[in-house]
């Protein structure tokens, strides 16, 4: 399984809800919380090609998105199949 990567604030709905898939599906991820973390959200920004909202989720090289998109891969039956590698 490639390493998962997601970026999230303590009172995100949408990164529970990331999260919880996650879960769900038996991947471990590494959460990196950019709760008042100015240059961690500046890391996670460039990292998503500018993306300032989070989660933003990672899936080895890949970037997935957010919660919604997590949520549309799994919907088509691909999100499997990624979290394989």
């Amino acid at each position: 399984m490639p390493a998962i990567t997601i970026y999230t604030k303590s009172t995100c709905g949408y990164c529970q809800a990331a999260k919880a898939l996650l879960s769900r599906k038996g991947a471990a991820f590494e959460e990196i919380s950019v709760d008042g973390d100015s240059a961690g959200q500046e890391k996670m920004a460039e990292r998503s090609g500018g993306r300032w909202t989070v989660p933003q989720i990672f899936i080895g090289q890949s970037h997935v998105g957010g919660c919604d998109d997590l949520h549309a891969l799994e919907r088509a039956g691909k999100l499997d199949a990624l979290l394989a590698g």
